[in-house]
């Protein structure tokens, strides 16, 4: 029991080493990057005084008019300056590094805690389910729990990930209809046959893409069934492949053509819209089990940690 708990501390400790690590390589990096632009400003500044000492045009200049020792003072004085900052920013940079040190020989000493916390804690949790106690009824009840908490994220996951992939061939599809709209254009102002052939051309990947998004959109509401969201995704599908169906029958004119390519953009930019407003509604479920799966397995260990056997 002691050793779990001495233990669990030092997970905790790994934790907030861990956190205070990464802030400051963040603020490493912003000081690095600071450091570099004044060494240059430094440099610069050094270069403005060496030139006026050396001599040249700009010297003499400053001489005839009689102003070279407040020139070569103001620019002295900016030289001094840079060299503070410069200064000041590697004095940062070195404490940072003194510090970041001192957290790499914390974390060094942490290394591995966290793998021998779980081992204690399964050994643990096993000794007290072993028992008859209401602690052991309590771990087996938790342990139910996070088992449908983690199946229900799997399902959430893989509805995310076929929202995705159909949200990507929508895109594209809006795309390769724009394409087609624009040669369209072309066409209704005195097009070429060139500018017909390209329109064709990703009138066709359009229809590619539609038959493809067709069987993601089908996917995407299967997986959604699964998490039990039952949005109005029936018509978005249905519709879209009526729509696939006619889509490229009928042509009689260029402005039929333009007509039923607005209408597939439409069409795409609507279904773009119900898949980001449930990709939203996916990405909340996901957050909140999430939250939930923590708090838990928390009380989880927490019964570990605390049970007599």
């Amino acid at each position: 029991m002691e050793e779990l708990k001495r233990l669990w501390q030092q997970v905790a400790q790994q934790k907030i080493v861990q956190a205070k690590y990464h802030e400051l390589q963040s603020q490493r990096g912003e000081v690095a990057s600071r450091l570099k632009e004044l060494e240059k400003t430094k440099a610069e500044e050094q270069a403005d005084v060496d030139r006026l000492e050396k001599g040249g045009l700009a010297a003499f200049f400053y001489q005839m008019a009689g102003r070279m020792e407040e020139k070569l003072d103001k620019e002295r004085q900016e030289a001094y300056a840079a060299r503070v900052r410069y200064d000041a920013a590697a004095r940062e940079l070195s404490a940072l590094d003194r510090e970041l040190g001192r957290m790499e020989a914390q974390l060094k000493e942490l290394s591995g805690c966290d793998r021998r916390y779980q081992e204690a804690l399964v050994a643990r949790m096993q000794e007290i389910k072993a028992t008859n106690s209401p602690a052991a009824q309590e771990l087996v009840e938790s342990e139910t729990r996070i088992m449908a908490m983690k199946l229900r994220q799997k399902e959430i996951r893989e509805a995310v990930q076929a929202g995705h992939t159909a949200l990507e061939t929508a895109r594209q599809m809006q795309e390769s209809l724009d394409d087609a709209e624009g040669w369209s254009t072309i066409d209704l102002m005195g097009g070429s046959v060139l500018s017909d052939l390209a329109k064709y051309e990703h009138l066709d990947q359009a229809q590619e893409l539609a038959e493809r998004l067709q069987m993601e959109l089908r996917r995407f509401k299967t997986e959604l069934a699964d998490v039990e969201i039952n949005p109005e995704m029936q018509v978005t599908v249905d519709g879209f492949l009526r729509f696939a169906d006619f889509f490229f029958d009928n042509f009689f004119t260029d402005w039929a053509v333009r007509d039923h390519i607005v209408q597939a953009q439409e069409q795409v930019q609507k279904t773009q819209s119900q898949i980001h407003r449930l990709l939203d509604k996916l990405d909340r479920m996901d957050s909140a089990l999430k939250a939930q799966l923590e708090d838990e397995c928390e009380k989880q260990e927490q019964i570990a940690r605390s049970a007599e056997l």
